[in-house]
């Protein structure tokens, strides 16, 4: 049994330790403040590394609201008041009121204790597009936990809460994001859990330190030039010419059966008939994106050409071969091949 997928974004990358302008005075201004950022750092560096979390009273934490303390103001106030005017009613509301408090209290603990947690593995992304995490809870208990918020742990922006119920002897999903700010492996970011169910005057959260890494591509350049012009295969005998946009001459009329991937759908959105590339001549070139020849000078923007290269290739159903410094990726086609090759490319 599950309920509807919550989810919600974060914009911010892995958290700093303190703002990058003005960092040098920021230790000066703001003492307390740079006192409790490296204690924390420091603690949530304890924390270990799992994917999975079932939370029990060694890692939930309980504290009074902004509106407990107000209850807690008035409860001392109606105390006073009754001791003063010797109110037998006031009494009764004070003791009552005080144990729904305590009542709400245990409630509140108890809606996450208990509760277990699993990282589902993270997709890839693109460098500037929102990595989505994906967190199963699993309840085993036979009541319901209402009110559970998860987000990305972030300690210069205020947080973005997905909540979400989950049902007795259940699971339910919750969806946070979070925003890479450049290609390569990330591990993923410190997550938190917390309720206010059911009164609100309590916060009752945890802190989680998922092992689990997201693997971010190079973000693909927007408008990229055409594909480079195919290389004469070795002992092809190429005798045939190459035009200067990348696509090969060797096309013709498509034909009844001509297979899809053979239909070049760049030429046919042009001239709005379709053609095909001519297996034959097609076999006497292939397609290599070089880093070397990818005609920028800064290695990023390289790197984003060639992302949006294989992306290109790959919708055309091309072969294509990719050349790094270091490393060489032979031609082939299909979705293992553009996957390999955008991973060589988030992680040269």
């Amino acid at each position: 049994m599950s309920s509807p997928v919550a989810s919600a974004t974060n914009a911010p990358d892995a958290p700093a330790a303190v703002p990058a302008a003005g960092q040098e005075h920021y230790f000066v201004l703001n003492p307390v403040a740079h006192a409790r950022r490296q204690f924390r750092a420091w603690w949530q560096a304890r924390l270990p590394l799992s994917d999975s979390i079932t939370l029990t009273q060694r890692n939930v934490y309980i504290l009074p609201t902004r509106p407990g303390f107000m209850m807690g103001a008035t409860l001392l106030v109606l105390v006073i008041a009754s001791i003063n005017y010797q109110l037998n009613l006031g009494y009764l509301l004070t003791f009552l009121l005080a144990g729904c408090c305590v009542v709400g209290m245990h409630v509140c603990h108890a809606t996450l204790r208990g509760l277990t947690m699993n990282l589902m593995a993270p997709d890839p992304q693109f460098a500037g597009t929102s990595a989505c995490l994906r967190i199963a809870l699993s309840n085993n208990r036979k009541s319901a936990r209402y009110g559970i918020g998860l987000a990305v742990l972030d300690l210069d922006q205020d947080d973005r809460w997905a909540y979400t119920d989950v049902p007795a002897l259940g699971s339910s999903t919750v969806q946070v994001a979070f925003k890479p700010g450049r290609r390569g492996l990330h591990r993923v970011p410190m997550l938190t859990a917390e309720t206010r169910f059911p009164l609100g005057i309590f916060r009752v959260w945890t802190v989680w330190r998922p092992a689990a890494q997201v693997l971010v591509y190079p973000a693909p350049e927007a408008v990229p030039p055409p594909l480079p012009a195919g290389e004469p295969r070795a002992g092809g005998g190429a005798t045939a010419r190459v035009q200067a946009t990348g696509e090969f001459e060797g096309v013709r009329a498509y034909r009844r059966g001509d297979p899809l991937k053979l239909v070049v759908w760049k030429k046919a959105a042009k001239s709005e008939e379709l053609v095909s590339r001519d297996a034959q001549q097609a076999q006497r070139y292939e397609l290599w994106l070089d880093f070397a020849q990818a005609g920028l000078q800064d290695t990023e923007r390289r790197l984003s050409r060639l992302a949006a290269w294989v992306l290109q290739a790959d919708r055309l159903g091309m072969d294509y071969g990719l050349r790094l410094p270091g490393q060489q990726i032979a031609p082939a086609s299909g979705e293992a091949h553009k996957r390999r090759c955008l991973e060589a490319l988030a992680t040269c």
